[in-house]
């Protein structure tokens, strides 16, 4: 475990020292111009290293999005995380130990070329719609921020990358990580990452959503529901709680390996995942069975008022009895009439058949943020940013007035 005050200089290696020019952030000029600081960073190696203070943060973080709260992450590096890659958690807290914020971070080492850059990227993959640092609402939202990119900084002979992604572009936390790794130094380069299309539900229930979409849909839905129901070989469940999540859970992999997915690369995520909502409450998993076989299943988490829509799978055999508009229409039904949401989130993705049921679009980006002061971030900067750019960082860093 790794604490700094906002007012302290960080460790780095002795070379690092040696041959670069000190440094002066924004946090160290307040503390020689007397400035009180009540913020520190501490970076943690695993969640459960946190203090008790952090379990409130990590609710207001679940309010926000399942995909910030605690269950999700343990899960992610439970199943996920390859043994013996380092985990590192940069906390904020007050000097009296209340947790302000939190950025969860993996570090994965160079591979294969001599001069691969180490990265240090966000806890997130392919399986995360999103991700960002998760900031207390009791406190200067930008100041957390600040500290949490001061706290890599301090950490820069350690890392040449760090990749933060997907973020909200329009949230508050984009802009935020942003300017405060660019105020401490450090080059930025941001690149977009996916759509993604909502549903604001504004307190309609399901009949009036209903009314509101395409004649085709209002005329199709019904009657592949209707198709489906008639015989008592077929049904549709959702399944939220008890024995039935096992049972469901070994259908859906089924479902899965006869669909057009590619395999899973981590088996044990998605059950994971499904044991975690399960258990808090949040899992509402629908099925539909053909002829008493499973056909088609999807996994949806509601948590905040907010249902995601996470994981979609049908049997190809079943395809032309629209299984999947079935199964959408109903959980729609359930999550507007029963769990009474307010948003709808089809996540990752701009598939047509996503813009016809959702109402809004956003975009998620990614923030590369690169270590000016190492050889191999440097050549990152002159990657990702442009050969000037490098240059001119080496002309600040340096003094030199010319570089070639």
């Amino acid at each position: 475990m790794r604490a700094y005050s906002n007012s302290a200089v960080g460790n780095e290696s002795e070379g690092l020292r040696r041959n670069l020019p000190a440094v002066s952030s924004p946090f160290e000029e307040q503390a020689r111009n007397g400035a009180k600081l009540d913020l520190k960073t501490i970076c943690y190696p695993d969640l459960g290293a946190l203090p008790e203070s952090y379990a409130a943060l990590f609710e207001e973080g679940a309010s926000e999005s399942f995909f910030l709260s605690r269950p999700w992450f343990q899960n992610y590096i439970e199943t996920v995380v390859p043994p013996g890659t380092p985990v590192n958690i940069y906390g904020v807290e007050t000097e009296q130990g209340s947790a302000r914020g939190a950025l969860l971070m993996q570090h994965t080492q160079p591979r294969g070329a001599m001069l691969a850059p180490t990265i240090m990227e966000g806890l997130a993959n392919y399986y995360s719609p999103c991700f960002a640092p998760i900031i207390s609402s009791h406190g200067d939202f930008r100041s957390i921020v600040a500290a949490l990119a001061e706290g890599l900084w301090r950490d820069r002979g350690s890392w040449d990358v760090v990749k933060l992604q997907p973020v909200n572009q329009a949230s508050p936390a984009f802009a935020a990580l942003v300017d405060a790794f660019r105020t401490v130094g450090i080059v930025v380069q941001t690149f977009f990452c996916f759509g993604n299309w909502y549903l604001e539900v504004g307190g309609r229930t399901y009949q009036e959503y209903l009314g509101g979409l395409s004649s085709v849909l209002r005329k199709n839905i019904p009657y592949n529901i209707r198709r489906l129901e008639k015989s008592g070989h077929n049904r549709i469940e959702i399944v939220t709680q008890g024995d039935e999540v096992e049972r469901a859970l070994g259908d859906y992999e089924k479902i899965y390996s006869a669909s057009w997915k590619i395999k899973e690369a981590y088996p044990g995520f998605v059950r994971g995942l499904v044991k975690t909502a399960k258990e808090s409450g949040w899992l509402r998993m629908g099925m539909i069975y053909v002829n008493n076989e499973p056909a088609a299943s999807q996994i949806w988490i509601v948590r905040g008022g907010i249902a995601s829509i996470y994981k979609i799978a049908y049997d190809e055999r079943f395809a032309k009895l629209s299984v999947g508009t079935a199964l959408t229409a109903k959980l729609m039904q359930h999550v507007m009439d029963i769990d009474k949401v307010r948003i709808v989130d089809y996540l990752s993705g701009e598939d047509e058949y996503k813009r016809v049921w959702m109402s809004h679009r956003r975009e998620f980006w990614g923030i590369l943020a690169l270590n000016p002061r190492s050889i191999r971030g440097l050549m990152q900067i002159g990657r990702h940013v442009g050969g000037s750019a490098a240059k001119k960082t080496v002309r600040k860093l340096f003094g030199w007035s010319r570089i070639h």
